[in-house]
Order: C-alpha cells, then structure tokens, then sequence
C-alpha cells in the first residue's frame, strides 16, 4: 500500500477476519487442554474437599480367639491421601493404604477397588490383639477413627448388636455365604443368605444398628427360615435395592454367634465412564471448530481473497 493512502474498511476486512479466526484457533487449544486435563478429572475436583469418615459402624468389636477380627473404616473424598491403621498401645503403623508394615502376616487390608473402605482385618485374633486402633488419614491437620477390639475366649462371646446376649461359640455360629463385600446394581435384588449350624429357635436380621423391619414403608422385603438336618438356613431378600438399602447387615440366630456381611448398592455408570465419555464429545467439537477456523483461515489468505479485496 503507497505512503499516505488511508486504508479502507474492505482493505483492513481480510486481516479483521484473520485476527478473529486466530482467536477462536487460540480458544479452541485452551478449551481441549483444559478437557483433556483436570476439567474432567473427577478426583481433582474432590481433591478440593477434605476427607471425613462415613462413621456408620461400630466403634467396639468382639471377636473370638482364633476367628477373623474385621475393623471398619470408610473415608470419603480420599483423594491422593494416605489411610494408616495404628496400633495404639505401642503407636505401630501397622498398613499404609493396600501396604503391611509389620512382620505379623495376621494383619491385612481389605479394601474392594473403587471403594471407600480401608478395613483392617485380623487373622487368628489372639487375646494381645485386645485394644485401640486407630484409622488414619494424612489431612492437615490429621484425622483419625479410634475403634476398640476386644478378643474373648472361646467360652463364651458377647456380640454388641446381641443386646447383653451371651453365646456359647463351640455350640453354634452363623455364616453368610459368599464374599463378605457384595456389590448389586441399584434396583435389583439383594438377597442374602446365613447358614446356622444349630436349629436355632428365630433368626433376626440387622441392618446397621436397626432390626430389619419388614412391615417398613420400603416394601419388597421378604424373609425365608427353614430347618435342615444339619442346622438352620434364614434367606434375606430386598427387591429394587437403593442406596439407602448399603451398608452392614448382620444374621443373629437365637443363641448363636452371628455373621455379618456389607452390601454396596451401585448405581450404575461408574464416575470413569462418564468422564470418558464427556471428554470425546468435547474432543469432537473442538476438533471440527480446529477444521473449521482452518478452512476460513486458508481461504481469506489465498491469492484469490487477495485480488478480490484489491479489485473492490
């Protein structure tokens, strides 16, 4: 353009055009590296909320000598942080997240993938096993759930869901059968079995602290009880689970020493999948607008634009 000749609105328009196209080019590449990180990073966003425990079981446990002793512990909103269990009475670390850090093999963590539990579990619980253990998590300032263990005698062994009930354990005891975590998908049915070795008179469901209430609002809840040769068989069944229908449930016969088992109501899609999904759609979209911006690019620097502008 000659020294001294003002450019006109139609001479200035192609690089208007171009410098805006940039601009959606420069947007575009922010948008898809922010979907391809932390946008759709579930656990980035919580790692914004702090941990807490879901205290919903109980605090004082009884096991027998000899038998599996299973602490409890469930921390929401983890993040990347730290879960410890710690022996009180000499301050040993005995797990860190899915890792022992003790010689004595008895101790392990139970912890089904994608859950929230970090449970302690005791193998052959001797009488020293008795005493406080305390859940860990490595916030700032830190947390802690202290639960206190109590190994008995295989005399007798008192349950704390057994109101004040003694058992004599070389007499009788219940068993759930099948894993001790059972995972169903929300609106099936939960449906869980405990196998008595003993005819006890009645058999009494919990869930949590609560007695199984059949004749509750809820609905669909159904109980089966019948005698074999061998002992007794009580089947619990739950039509269309909800998520209020998680947590613990315990089998108690009449004189027996009762089993528990812990249900988790999934809810479908899990968190993984629907990131996945979310971040493909945005990866089209800002593929297509890339294409799009490209082409208007190209054409408005061609020779041909170059002309047309000159000739108006």
């Amino acid at each position: 353009m000659a020294c001294g000749v003002k450019p006109t609105l139609l001479d200035s328009s192609p690089n208007k055009i171009k410098s805006f196209v940039l601009l959606i080019l420069n947007l575009n590449v922010c948008l898809h590296h922010i979907s391809a990180s932390s946008f759709f990073n579930v656990n980035d966003l919580s790692s914004l909320v702090q941990p807490f425990f879901d205290d919903i079981s109980p605090r004082n446990v009884s096991a027998v000598v000899d038998e599996i002793a299973i602490l409890r512990c469930r921390v929401k909103n983890k993040g990347n942080r730290t879960v410890s269990w710690m022996r009180k009475r000499d301050l040993h670390i005995l797990t860190t997240n899915i890792y022992t850090y003790t010689g004595d093999q008895r101790f392990s963590v139970i912890h089904p993938p994608s859950s929230d539990d970090w449970d302690l579990k005791i193998d052959y619980a001797q009488p020293r096993d008795s005493g406080v253990y305390e859940c860990q998590v490595n916030t700032e300032p830190k947390i802690n759930l202290a639960i206190i263990l109590e190994i008995t005698a295989d005399i007798e062994f008192r349950d704390v869901n057994s109101e004040g009930r003694y058992f004599d354990s070389k007499a009788a005891h219940a068993k759930i059968l099948g894993s001790t975590e059972i995972h169903v998908k929300r609106d099936s049915t939960i449906a869980l079995t405990c196998s008595v070795n003993t005819h006890a008179s009645s058999v009494i469901w919990y869930h949590g602290s609560a007695i199984v209430d059949f004749d509750s609002l809820r609905g669909g809840i159904s109980l089966e009880t019948e005698k074999t040769d061998i002992g007794t068989t009580s089947r619990l069944m739950l039509t269309r689970a909800s998520l209020r229908d998680s947590g613990n449930y315990t089998c108690l016969p009449n004189g027996a020493i009762p089993a528990s088992v812990r249900v988790h109501v999934l809810t479908g899609e899990q968190p993984a999948a629907m990131q996945t999904s979310a971040a493909s759609r945005i990866c089209f979209w800002t593929s297509m607008i890339t294409f799009i911006s490209l082409k208007m690019l190209l054409y408005i620097s061609s020779p041909k634009t170059d002309l047309y502008s000159k000739g108006r």
